[in-house]
């Protein structure tokens, strides 16, 4: 096979896998959540947990891109019951920022001493990687471009599932940025500001969480009607 056809298949496949989930996560948007839910946190802690969530994030989608579709096929799991789960996972977490009392000065003292590095280690993943940063949304996007990227011929398969990484790695990155910096986005807000656009966000993750669990439930259906 021509070279050129390789090259072809690694940069389509970047592109694909980048313009893709790249919307789908949309890092500038659960950024707020991410700083609500560390509230307390100090800088250097919100660092290095935006490093592990990005790491965590990128071999999340990798590992569905990659297998994704096998597994849930061997465990008999469709991508509705998946979108069902997560879902409700999204909705639980953004319900419980809806109704989180704010943080004054004394509660933020509280919570600056209670935020441990052991805290935060035991947060990497549930709920700041999965499913605020990547969610079931994004998990099925990622297994989709995976399941598109298959090709009859072996070589070419592995350069486009190659091809793919390179976005997943772009991916992380941006989220690394959005997390890392996510004080100073939001301060030109004020305190008033943050306050009423986290609340907003995490209204609009609940509603989120609630779109996932529709698709899910409604694909069920239809299954069911066949």
């Amino acid at each position: 096979m021509p070279f050129e056809t390789y090259l072809f298949g690694f940069g389509k496949s970047f592109l694909f896998a980048l313009a893709t989930l790249l919307p789908i996560l949309n890092p500038t948007a659960t950024a707020p959540i991410f700083l609500s839910l560390t509230a307390g946190a100090s800088n250097a802690t919100r660092a290095a947990l935006a490093i592990k969530i990005a790491r965590n994030v990128f071999l999340l989608l990798a590992a569905a891109m990659i297998a994704g579709s096998t597994v849930l096929n061997f465990f008999g799991i469709s991508l509705p019951v998946v979108n069902v789960a997560g879902g409700l996972l999204v909705a639980t977490t953004a319900w419980r920022l809806l109704h989180s009392s704010d943080a004054g000065m004394q509660r933020a003292v509280e919570l600056a001493e209670g935020y441990t590095p052991e805290m935060a280690r035991k947060q990497a993943f549930y709920p700041l990687t999965f499913p605020i940063s990547c969610g079931p949304g994004s998990i099925a996007a990622a297994i989709t471009v995976g399941a598109s990227l298959h090709d009859p011929t072996v070589s070419l398969r592995v350069v486009q599932l190659t091809g793919a990484m390179p976005a997943l790695a772009l991916i992380g990155i941006a989220i690394f940025l959005c997390f890392r910096f996510a004080l100073q986005l939001l301060r030109p807000l004020g305190e008033n500001g943050t306050a009423v656009f986290m609340r907003m966000m995490a209204f609009l993750l609940l509603c989120l969480g609630a779109q996932i669990m529709w698709n899910g439930l409604y694909a069920l259906f239809q299954d069911l009607a066949m």
